[in-house]
């Protein structure tokens, strides 16, 4: 075993955590009561569900598409997750009877898609770049490993390993089988869930071939392409880079820098990490690492979003986060998620966890209404008053994805080693470790992420040594940890992020962490162009904006004084309960312009208060402006 295999750690599943937070629960319990429901109401009304009966014959209306398979397969794994920890007969049987349809499509020889069954049957695997049938693939495998985990049914698992042997009969280096990968990666990270689960190691090899392969030479695009145009040809026609877009430039060890479709490059990064932790692959890990930092210290938004550009729905160049036109799909921000989530079992370093937090609770959850039926797909930084959630999207891959991330949110709080008990995300509810031979249970108390107090209860069958880490975050400057009321010294305990108190634990001990939480104005680096002289409000984990409901209608008028004083309170009557800011700022006087659009005198300033929400909460009241970053003032 590698020292990277033995250092690894392993998350507490989902159905070892038990939320009640007063964040968290009432999401989770919108995630299930309405937004479950609903997806699948939309996915029955466009047809996506009724297209797994393989009725459809050319020349009917509403022909399947190429994306139709995934969306209905991640709701699967969205109500899968819901129903392991909150049982309801009547999902469960819903559930059954849609994987019974899928099951119903699949061919005799194991292969299952609508698209290339009715729509272009004979043509299978002849579109690898385009035609996303390994990514249907990959999101049928995961809604299996879910469905099997959640309830100890097989019905759908078997289904999806026999479809995984039969791609394990098509792809692979071998004689007689093709040399292709997918053009948007997902196979990859959902077969390593099917060996994690099955313990088939076909299913790894797979996954490692699909991530060996991709980026070689000669390249499989561009011999694919030779005599056949692609499903997205004019739109990949008007690409910089093809290869870069879907991250095939070079082989992904050799990679750096972030490029190309941003949810693209997020799977596959989660899939380079979990295959690094399985094969104890350092040079996975090292081309991992670079990845990450390329992308946090330079295209990551303070949201925790990442992509600048709807043109490739992802990445530019260094620096480049735009506000108004930012792209940072949803998917891309729970992708950014995935991939932390994963870096952080194989290295315990706080970097990660805290970027995950960022992300989960900013750019992730504003891709939600606050009611659970709209969706954003783009999650800009700024508006005019032009961007709106909607119900549902021809390309509907961002509304399942937050439902699943949401139901299964559990599986990203905590994670155990041999020795160790780690929290990574202060959620109040309950775990269950195994520990020594031991179950061990902690009870986390709190109300972040408006308050930075966290109480934790452990209880144990019998006293033990062992370690417990704390993540300090690092927003946090000043945090202060008590055990049984004791104070601790946390000078230089601090490593990579995380606190370890070792000691022989007994039942009922308890350690009290406070994490003080000031308003706190954040600045970009000088090279964001579009950010200089602006400043973002920060408080804990959460970034806040502007709105128009709240402020003026025309927020650019709005600049924060240099030394003015930002004070918070908490509205339990403002969107579902938040913690608002205000503070002292001066506004833009355009009186006596006299219809003049230029004149030689500078615009006078006079005194205002703005009022700032959290950023993840706008456009769930009346329309108009929002704005992240905020001109600040000379005095």
């Amino acid at each position: 075993m590698s020292v990277l295999q033995q250092k690894r750690l392993k998350p507490v599943s989902f159905t070892n955590v038990v939320i009640d937070d007063s964040f968290w629960s009432p999401r989770i319990q919108v995630n299930r009561e309405q937004t479950i429901p609903h997806q699948y109401d939309q996915c029955k009304e466009t047809g996506r569900i009724e297209a797994f009966k393989l009725n459809w014959r050319h020349g009917m209306d509403n022909e399947p598409h190429i994306f139709w398979d995934s969306d209905v397969a991640k709701w699967v794994e969205a109500a899968s997750y819901s129903l392991a920890t909150h049982h309801d007969p009547e999902l469960d049987k819903l559930v059954d009877e849609v994987i019974s349809l899928i099951a119903s499509a699949q061919q005799p020889d194991g292969y299952l898609n609508i698209y290339f069954s009715v729509v272009k049957p004979g043509e299978r695997w002849t579109d690898l770049r385009d035609a996303h049938e390994l990514y249907c693939a990959g999101h049928l495998i995961e809604a299996g490993v879910a469905h099997f985990e959640a309830t100890n049914k097989r019905t759908l698992l078997d289904v999806v390993c026999r479809y995984a042997d039969h791609i394990h009969l098509v792809f692979g280096v071998e004689e007689g089988k093709k040399r292709g990968y997918c053009g948007h990666q997902e196979i990859e990270l959902a077969l390593i869930k099917l060996y994690r689960v099955t313990g088939a190691k076909r299913y790894l090899k797979l996954s490692q071939y699909f991530i060996d392969e991709r980026g070689q030479e000669p390249h499989y695009f561009i011999q694919e392409k030779e005599d056949k145009k692609g499903f997205f040809q004019d739109f990949m026609n008007h690409l910089d880079d093809i290869k870069e877009y879907n991250q095939s430039h070079r082989p992904v060890r050799e990679q750096s820098k972030v490029v190309g479709h941003s949810v693209r490059a997020m799977y596959m990064y989660s899939a380079m990490a979990d295959l690094a932790a399985e094969i104890g692959d350092e040079s996975l890990l090292s081309a991992c690492e670079r990845l990450w930092d390329h992308l946090h210290t330079k295209n990551m938004f303070i949201t925790g979003g990442i992509g600048s550009t709807g043109k490739n729905e992802g990445f530019t160049y260094d620096y480049d986060l735009p506000n108004e036109t930012s792209y940072a799909e949803t998917c891309a921000a729970i992708g950014l998620v995935f991939w932390n989530q994963r870096m952080l079992q194989l290295e315990c370093d706080g970097k990660y966890a805290d970027a995950m937090e960022r992300a989960l609770y900013n750019g992730v959850i504003s891709g939600v209404s606050l009611d659970g039926k709209k969706f954003f797909y783009a999650n800009p930084l700024a508006s005019l008053g032009d961007r709106h959630r909607k119900e549902w999207f021809g390309c509907a891959c961002c509304p399942p994805n937050i439902a699943r991330l949401l139901a299964s949110l559990g599986s990203y709080i905590y994670s155990e080693s041999m020795d160790d008990l780690i929290v990574h995300l202060y959620i109040q509810g309950e775990a269950k470790f195994d520990i020594h031979g031991q179950q061990v249970k902690l009870r986390q108390k709190t109300e972040y992420p408006w308050d930075g107090k966290v109480t934790l209860n452990l209880e144990l069958e019998r006293n033990d040594t062992f370690g417990v880490k704390l993540r300090i975050p690092d927003w946090c400057k000043n945090a202060k940890l008590s055990v049984n009321n004791q104070e601790i010294d946390m000078n230089d305990r601090v490593e990579k992020g995380y606190i370890r108190i070792e000691r022989e634990w007994k039942s009922g001990d308890t350690i009290e962490l406070n994490l003080l939480m000031p308003v706190e104005r954040v600045y970009s680096h000088p090279n964001v162009r579009q950010n200089a002289s602006d400043a973002a409000i920060q408080r804990g984990p959460i970034i806040y904006c502007l709105e128009s409901a709240d402020n003026v209608e025309s927020l650019h008028k709005i600049s924060l004084l240099k030394e003015g004083e930002l004070t918070h309170s908490f509205d339990d009557s403002l969107l579902g309960g938040v913690v608002t800011i205000v503070g002292d700022a001066e506004l833009i006087d355009d009186s006596g312009w006299d219809h003049k659009l230029y004149r030689t005198e500078k615009p006078k300033r006079k005194p205002y208060q703005l009022k700032a929400i959290p950023y993840y909460a706008w456009d769930n009241r009346a329309h108009g402006q929002m704005r992240v970053w905020i001109q600040e003032g000379e005095k």
